[in-house]
């Protein structure tokens, strides 16, 4: 199985803050660095960290070098990448002193995908292989579509949630990746146990993974519900701990392990993430997610 993953390629420039600012405040950064980021870049490096065979497919500026160079030094193929005139898309992140984070998005090079393109990338794929898309790029609900009449298992990460969203036909996505705010916005409940309920009514042939932040994680799917615990460990920076969550998850089914498997890989390697600052600098390799010295798990996982 090949995994295509249409997406996002960024610059993050990432601000040392002691709080996150409210509106109309203005205050001093203790310091600031530039990683290599975006949600469809994280995730490609995850899938390739943790062993899996990933193309990424998207569209850079004249700036994306950096970006390209990343991609194909943690094993990902790049030959599905466009270049354009102009910038590559970028965030403004502010990171407090617990590790949270607050991120202002610009799209840039990311928002310039057209048909033609998706057209050309999909031809090297078919039945079988996993599309991978997040909504850091435009048109996603048109690759949903493309994707799911060549028989390719789509997955969607609907991050960050808006109107591109709504026009998705969700039956068509084979796994959906969410947070408890990008669930409770699609199903227009709060408590994790109905987000699950509804999706599972509306749609009953869609797996769903569903992150809780200190609560763990659960995935649904085929009638049944299986939740895992968080790992202790220090919390430096969160930025792409949903992301590396997401690569490693995905390889982990991929590669045929059972779903438990999969949510405890993935709930390591998304812990490691989480020591460590940046975006794609922060994802760890398979060999430090099975090396890490981890205890057991605080809890067995959500109660839904």
């Amino acid at each position: 199985m090949k995994i295509l993953n249409f997406g996002s390629l960024n610059y993050d420039y990432v601000y040392s803050v002691d709080h996150i600012l409210i509106p109309g405040e203005t205050g001093a950064a203790s310091g600031m660095q530039t990683f290599c980021g975006g949600k469809g870049l994280n995730q490609s490096v995850a899938l390739a960290r943790a062993g899996a065979k990933v193309w990424h497919a998207g569209m850079v500026g004249e700036d994306g070098g950096a970006l390209l160079d990343l991609l194909r030094q943690s094993g990902a193929d790049t030959s599905c990448v466009g270049t354009l005139p102009g910038k590559s898309g970028h965030t403004v992140i502010q990171v407090d002193k617990k590790g949270q984070n607050c991120i202002l998005l610009f799209g840039g090079s990311n928002r310039s995908l057209t048909r033609e393109f998706a057209e050309e990338v999909f031809r090297g794929f078919g039945r079988g292989d996993m599309l991978l898309l997040q909504n850091e790029v435009n048109d996603i609900d048109v690759l949903i579509e493309m994707g799911h009449r060549k028989g390719m298992r789509v997955v969607l990460n609907p991050s960050p949630f808006d109107g591109a969203v709504e026009k998705c036909d969700l039956s068509k996505v084979s796994i959906l990746l969410v947070n408890e705010i990008e669930g409770g916005q699609i199903s227009g409940r709060k408590k994790p146990g109905e987000i699950l309920d509804v999706l599972a009514a509306r749609y009953p042939d869609t797996g769903v993974a569903l992150t809780l932040g200190g609560d763990g994680a659960v995935w649904q799917g085929r009638g049944r519900r299986i939740g895992h615990g968080i790992y202790h460990v220090p919390v430096v920076d969160t930025t792409a701990a949903g992301d590396t969550f997401t690569g490693f998850f995905l390889a982990s089914v991929v590669s045929g392990k059972t779903m438990e498997q999969a949510l405890e890989t993935a709930s390591k390697a998304s812990s490691i993430a989480v020591t460590r600052k940046g975006a794609a600098p922060s994802i760890p390799t398979m060999e430090e997610v099975l090396s890490y010295p981890f205890g057991p798990p605080e809890s067995a996982g959500p109660s839904v």
